[in-house]
């Protein structure tokens, strides 16, 4: 096949980042700017500093000295869940309601409500996180005026990019209400006081949707037949990234939060409603579910600085045979839902310790997800994909490892940026995502379970397990 180039952008919670990749999966640039971040960020963020970083980071594509005539797609990422109102001239008329926003947690109850009576098939799971709560937070706050749509963090960008700000994607629509068995939005979301012409149109991710404005593609250098698709949210486009995009394969995803997901042929019913399914471009299911455990606690506790030393200490720890859970914020969402959860923290102990214990903490909660899964589906894990900032530590891969008592399997490239690459050549260049996963995912390594590990951390698994029951997070 002629060499191309694909370029994801991924819009995250602490920062911007993008990635150009070749048609074989080699990342050819990639660049990060932070965001400067305030002690509400997790409530609201302004969309036009998002834009703002993105187009100073692909600006600087043009003095790379790379032909950029070889630039075919344009794709972004970002959160779930997360909600901005706009005009109809696309302009922001209120900052981004954040996913992790708690504002909406009445809405969210309404909103669930609802959709316990009038779903029969489908998403059912609503709370403050999802992005239909968020819409009438904000309809119910400031009224309607000058609204012209609600767009998700990544069909943002996808407009600023092409000028449409009118279409969406599977992932993006699922939790602001979207059926995704007949494929429409319902009308309990009318009767809500969300209006349909507020929301967007919907198709796959990754489906081509126009060429850059030629204003945009004059100013950075780029050809102007270059694609923008529709996009896809981090959770999903991470497991893309990682190469677990086909039936029976899993993903653990590890960034500011713990994202599993997997490819089914039909859906997993999960009664708690803990576990969602997503559409995969290629008609498939994609069931999984967002902790709010994750690894933000790694930069919020320590120091970036010190994390090699950390995790060397670590090696030498682990089991730590201590009880602790680094959720950060009140209430969790999955593998298991409860409000009132809290975080389980270590106290009087060295930061060595603390740090091990929380590696090993967030490791159990990763695996009751994959027994609940297991449980549900009648399917059998036997390995997992790995992608995220937390698969960076080899430490931690080897405790989940073996906490697991399955293989983990780190691809060479798991941002989210370069899942949204791969996303853009899926059907602009390739003839699907599975086919350009085949061939642009490379692994890096398999992590093997150690033996004398998997019996150690078996006890203080069921430990932590009772430890969560005794507090009536689970049952």
């Amino acid at each position: 096949m002629s060499k191309a180039y694909f370029l994801g952008i991924d819009i995250g919670t602490q920062g911007a980042r993008i990635a150009l990749l070749d048609q074989v999966g080699e990342q050819v640039l990639a660049f990060t700017e932070g965001f400067a971040l305030s002690e509400n960020s997790r409530e609201e963020q302004s969309p036009t500093e998002w834009w703002q970083a993105t187009e100073r980071l692909i600006e600087k594509l043009k003095s790379s000295n790379l032909n950029l005539e070889l630039l075919k797609t344009i794709t972004v990422t970002s959160t779930s869940g997360t909600i901005i109102p706009i005009n109809r001239k696309g302009e922001p008329i209120h900052n981004a309601i954040m996913y992790s926003d708690k504002r909406s947690e009445s809405e969210g109850i309404l909103c669930k409500n609802a959709a316990e009576e009038f779903v029969v098939e489908g998403y059912k799971g609503f709370n403050s996180s999802s992005g239909l709560p968020k819409m009438l937070w904000f309809v119910k706050n400031f009224g309607s005026e000058n609204l012209y749509k609600f767009v998700h963090a990544s069909d943002f960008i996808l407009g600023k990019l092409s000028g449409n700000f009118g279409i969406s994607d599977y992932t993006n629509v699922l939790k602001s209400g979207f059926d995704l068995h007949q494929m429409l939005w319902p009308n309990y979301i009318s009767n809500l006081g969300i209006r349909k012409e507020w929301l967007p149109e919907v198709t796959f991710s990754g489906a081509p949707v126009s060429r850059i404005k030629p204003e945009l593609a004059k100013i950075w250098g780029l050809p102007e037949h270059v694609q923008v698709t529709t996009g896809m949210t981090d959770g999903c486009v991470s497991q893309v990234a990682s190469g677990a995009v086909s039936p029976g394969q899993w993903n653990t995803t590890i960034g500011t939060t713990l994202v599993i997901k997997g490819v089914t042929y039909t859906e997993i019913i999960d009664p708690t409603q803990a576990i969602y399914n997503h559409k995969h471009p290629e008609g498939f299911w994609m069931p999984g579910g967002a902790s709010n455990t994750g690894g933000d606690w790694v930069s919020t506790l320590f120091n970036k600085d010190g994390l090699d030393q950390l995790n060397a200490e670590a090696v030498k720890l682990r089991p730590t045979g201590c009880i602790a859970w680094p959720l950060l914020q009140k209430g969790e969402r999955f593998p298991f839902f409860s409000p009132e959860a809290r975080g389980i923290f270590l106290e009087n102990v060295s930061p060595e310790l603390q740090y091990t214990a929380c590696l090993e903490g967030v490791a159990f909660i990763e695996k009751y997800a994959y027994e609940q899964i297991m449980k549900l589906s009648g399917e059998t894990v036997s390995e997992v994909f790995s992608a995220g900032g937390g698969s960076n530590s080899d430490a931690w891969l080897e405790i989940r490892s073996s906490v697991l008592n399955i293989p983990i399997n780190k691809m060479r490239n798991t941002s989210g940026a370069a899942g949204a690459a791969i996303l853009a050549a899926s059907k602009t260049y390739y003839s699907s995502l599975s086919e350009a996963a085949e061939a642009m995912v490379k692994p890096e390594k398999r992590i093997m379970p150690e033996t004398s590990l998997v019996t150690a951390y078996q006890p203080y698994y069921e430990d932590f397990i009772l430890e969560l029951k005794k507090r009536n997070y689970i049952k």
